[in-house]
């Protein structure tokens, strides 16, 4: 009699696990959040907005996921120890983070203030740092552990005129190689998701217009801006158990953008 071969797709169960997807009210985080809830998990959304996130987390609910709202914004210190408190609480563990949250301001560096540079680079990097060394302490006593920032392919490539952005978003890459050094002997991963041009509600109306639309489509190899859904698959692979050995890379999913000459 043949053996019997187990579903690989086990490995990509999330079932029983316990994730904090930040930035998760809208747009790719939300994405994230729905795949990882539909994969098993225990979802909590975060963002700013309460009221948001709990029309969020009863839509997944509906679908027959299990979700729940913990509103904080990243770069409060005070409540970024509280909401990891609640965690700790209410759940006893945390499985995975994913940091979703990022802020963009578009002008020359000249035109910059030091308050503005300062305070971009405190939620887009900053505040992952710190997200992160909160995450790992609840993640290190079980000895298991995933932590996953959403980077960008500014972190890469670069255009004028965004340069404190793409600083931050190069400097999340570094952050996840250097907690996979740190965190990896401990059963903790560290990995990003690179993403490219996507049409979110934050780049809709680039993507609606037919001149600039049309550009950053013609920039991928595929002619096309990605779907906000087409960023899920990533992160649950790298939330699973088949990412297992996956640590310190960083994932790109630009289709192909940053291939091409």
């Amino acid at each position: 009699m043949a053996a019997t071969i187990p579903s690989y797709l086990s490995n990509f169960s999330l079932a029983g696990q316990v994730t904090l997807v930040t930035g998760s009210g809208r747009g790719l985080g939300l994405e994230i959040a729905r795949a990882l809830a539909g994969s098993g998990a225990h979802v909590l959304l975060n963002g700013r907005d309460a009221a948001t996130l709990d029309a969020r987390v009863e839509e997944i609910r509906a679908a027959g996921g299990s979700a729940s709202a913990l509103a904080f914004d990243v770069s409060d210190r005070a409540a970024v120890r509280d909401a990891f408190a609640r965690i700790d609480r209410d759940h006893g563990r945390l499985d995975v983070l994913v940091q979703n949250v990022g802020q963009r301001n578009r002008k020359p560096l000249a035109e910059l203030t030091d308050d503005e540079i300062v305070a971009l680079l405190d939620v887009d990097l900053a505040s992952s740092l710190i997200l992160a060394r909160e995450a790992a302490r609840l993640m290190l006593p079980r000895g298991r552990g995933r932590l996953i920032a959403i980077t960008s392919v500014a972190g890469q490539i670069s255009r004028a005129n965004d340069s404190v952005y793409a600083s931050a978003k190069a400097g999340l890459n570094g952050m996840v190689r250097a907690l996979a050094a740190e965190y990896g002997p401990h059963g903790l991963t560290s990995n990003a998701i690179a993403p490219g041009f996507f049409a979110t509600e934050t780049n809709a109306a680039i993507a609606a217009d037919p001149e600039r639309g049309a550009y950053f489509a013609n920039r991928t190899t595929m002619r096309r801006w990605g779907r906000p859904e087409e960023i899920a698959g990533a992160a649950v692979f790298l939330a699973s158990a088949a990412a297992s050995y996956v640590n310190g890379h960083v994932l790109v999913v630009d289709g192909g953008a940053t291939i091409l000459m």
